[in-house]
């Protein structure tokens, strides 16, 4: 029998960041041979180079499209490839490569000194947050190579020409290894059922999977199955954080798997910016696991795979591992699966977390206003604030040195999250003369709890003074509609308010450093939003206000979920205040005293519940339903809802879209939010669609109406 020891390292996604990448890279293969592995693999092209790291970054756009990239990519393989560390290991790494003037995405195996073969990718993603077709194209010529003429700077070390480039395998002395790259494992023929079915016994995927809320299971599961049924060894290695767009995240979650069970699972979010898992299998299971005639019928009947050959052997003797202090048979593993809001706490902490550190800014700036959605992003700093303090009391010292750094107190030992909170966010309560003693008591109390620097502020002046311009622009003052004024005067007495806070937010960010004295004086902080995902979609927000920031923390995520998490946090951090804010009602405060507390989900204000909005936009973007496939849709699923009839839902229907249609030119200014939502507009990246509509939809309407009156009369026949 022969053992195998293979690594899967999880590395975060920096785009263009060739010299770190590089570290980080040859940190993981240190790791992983101090381990005791022969095999390591890494995230995709995005990453960086490593075991199947990208080398360039996932995250680089159009970057991809420029000489320099593939340039600068080379240069780095050829530093991994002269460093003495990969001797005797295979490495998997990841980059774009230019063959014949076309542009792909690659992964190249190599040893110390020596490339075996670069194989492209051959599926590419090209929906929702993807446009890798953009950038480089799918290898379309299976079980077929050519020839790749190598750079000066690898061919200078390597001592080769040429090497393999197409639809190949590599043959060891003792086993062999195929690749599958992220997108290809989703397809329905995925290449490692060929390759598994032409004894291919190692199977390494090198991805830059992103981040969504219930996602990770999925994706386990998949992984799974594959390997239960085709039987070897499944080498998965993800990205972790941000991508350089800040739009898109990775959430790590690597695994090693063996005929479908797991053995090793890297952590689901980290702020590690090195983490390499392995594992240690007897490759005689994989060949045993296959012994099936019926399996075999069907390899014997398979093409042949072009295999490159390898001298290198990737296994050890079973004496070899018995007397190894640190190589021990795996056993499976039962999958770690999230909880929802741990899911949040965690992917929140990390995007916040890197956010700050790599735009080194001086901290956060949020308008606390009393509400939900502010709360619910105060807690997500605060979250981040522990998730640092647990990762330096675990030793991690980039984390203490990026604090120390971001801060300027270069001796800062923080011993609680509100140390941490206090230095990097200045919360401010924007009041007017509209606003209500519970909701500044509420913003006071939760920032006192979670260590902020807080601000009680009255803006009702500026207010005041941008009317005074309009009157004196328009001669024409104004009024709510409770004094009297018509919608758009209304409107625009509530806008001006929503404005002026986005304005007092932005100075308040560029100047708190340098008013409170503190090290890094001058730096700016940056204003985080708290606009949420249904809001979004509905366009329920005033253009350029506090939903306008630097970054919008809560813009994926919906308000269900938000109420959800700021529960599980009370009850997991014992916050007792949270409890004030999910029973508030959720009102903008906007309005005259006069006119009654204000609801945002009254028929006045948005006219629909934020489950429905959450509803719609499953329908809309996840089910890819229309305005009248979405009717029907409804027609069956509420049904039995009370007070839901034809002409009920199809209002429904129709005042969704219709404000969806009219509002739609809002996401085109969205403010940056990680992805977590699967129905998130962002026009920017995932929902791409028009912003000037029709907006009474004729066509669509009518037919709806038309429907739902004749199956009112049809419904009441029925009744007779």
């Amino acid at each position: 029998m022969s053992y195998i020891t293979v690594a899967a390292a999880t590395l975060p996604s920096v785009p263009l960041d060739f010299k770190g990448n590089l570290e980080r890279i040859l940190e993981s293969i240190r790791i992983a041979k101090e381990k005791g592995a022969k095999l390591r693999t890494g995230p995709e092209v995005g990453y960086s180079l490593s075991i199947h790291s990208p080398i360039p970054g996932y995250g680089c756009l159009d970057h991809h499209l420029e000489g320099d990239t593939f340039l600068h990519s080379w240069e780095v393989v050829a530093k991994i490839l002269d460093d003495p560390i990969c001797k005797d290991m295979l490495i998997d790494v990841g980059m774009g490569v230019r063959h014949r003037n076309v542009r792909y995405n690659c992964r190249i195996l190599l040893t110390y000194r020596k490339i075996f073969l670069i194989r492209p990718k051959m599926a590419l993603a090209n929906d929702g947050l993807y446009r890798e077709a953009r950038h480089f194209t799918a290898w379309v010529k299976p079980r077929t190579t050519e020839q790749y003429y190598l750079e000066k700077v690898v061919s200078d070390i390597t001592g080769q020409r040429t090497v393999p480039i197409g639809d190949v395998v590599l043959s060891t002395l003792d086993t062999s290894v195929g690749c599958e790259t992220c997108e290809e494992l989703f397809t329905p023929l995925n290449p490692s059922t060929y390759m598994g079915l032409n004894g291919v016994e190692v199977m390494l995927n090198s991805s830059a999977s992103h981040a969504e809320l219930r996602k990770l299971n999925t994706r386990l599961e998949l992984i799974q199955n594959c390997t239960r049924k085709l039987g070897g060894i499944y080498v998965y290695a993800n990205a972790t954080g941000i991508d350089g767009e800040a739009r898109m995240m990775f959430d790590g979650s690597s695994m090693i798997l063996c005929n479908g069970q797991a053995l090793s699972q890297s952590a689901h979010f980290s702020l590690k910016p090195v983490e390499v898992i392995t594992a240690t299998i007897d490759l005689e299971e994989v060949r045993s696991h296959r012994s099936s005639i019926s399996r075999n019928v069907q390899g014997a009947a398979q093409p042949d795979y072009p295999r490159v050959d390898c001298d290198l052997c990737l296994s050890r003797p079973v004496d070899e591992v018995l007397l190894s202090t640190n190589l021990h048979l795996s056993r499976e593993i039962a999958l770690k699966i999230p909880d929802p809001m741990e899911e949040i706490y965690m992917a929140e902490a990390v995007y916040l977390w890197q956010y700050l550190t790599r735009a080194s800014a001086g901290g956060f700036f949020l308008a606390l206003s009393g509400g939900l959605d502010s709360a619910t992003v105060a807690l997500f700093i605060f979250g981040m604030a522990k998730a640092v303090l647990q990762s330096i009391n675990s030793g991690d010292e980039n984390t203490l040195a990026d604090l120390r750094r971001i801060t300027g107190e270069k001796d800062l030992i923080p011993t609680t999250p509100q140390d941490i909170v206090s230095r990097l966010l200045h919360t401010c309560y924007m009041g007017t003369q509209h606003s209500g003693n519970e909701t500044r008591s509420r913003a006071e109390r939760l920032s006192k709890f979670i260590g902020s620097y807080h601000s009680d502020v009255n803006i009702s002046d500026t207010v005041s003074a941008h009317e005074q311009v309009i009157k004196q622009a328009l001669n024409f003052e104004p009024k709510f509609g409770v004094e009297g004024g018509s919608v758009a005067e209304n409107l625009a007495k509530q806008n001006i308010q929503a404005r002026n806070r986005m304005v007092v937010a932005y100075e308040l960010a560029q100047l708190s450093t340098t008013a409170r004295k503190l090290p890094r004086a001058g730096a700016s902080l940056l204003v985080v939003s708290s606009g949420n995902v249904d809001e979004a979609l509905r366009g329920y927000l005033t253009k350029y206000d506090c939903s306008s920031g630097d970054l919008a923390p809560l813009g994926s995520i919906s308000k269900s979920d938000a109420k959800s998490f700021l529960a599980w946090a009370r009850d997991k951090w014992d916050i007792p205040i949270i409890t004030s804010f999910i029973e508030a009602r959720p009102s903008a405060e906007l309005l005259p005293l006069s006119a009654g507390e204000q609801d945002d989900e009254s028929e006045s204000e948005m006219g629909l519940t934020y489950a429905e909005l959450s509803t719609f936009g499953i329908l809309r973007k996840v089910e890819k339903l229309g305005p009248w496939s979405s009717y029907l849709r409804l027609l069956v699923e509420w049904q039995d809802r009370p007070g839901f009839g034809p002409q009920e839902i199809a209002a429904k229907v129709i005042r969704f879209f219709r404000f969806y249609a009219i509002n739609r030119h809002k996401s085109t200014v969205l403010t940056p939010s990680v992805h977590l939502s699967p129905y998130n507009p962002d026009d920017n990246r995932h929902d791409l669609r028009p912003f000037l509509y029709v907006v009474n939809w004729p066509w669509q309407f009518d037919k709806i109406r038309d429907h739902a009156d004749k199956l009112v009369q049809a419904l009441a026949e029925k009744r007779k």
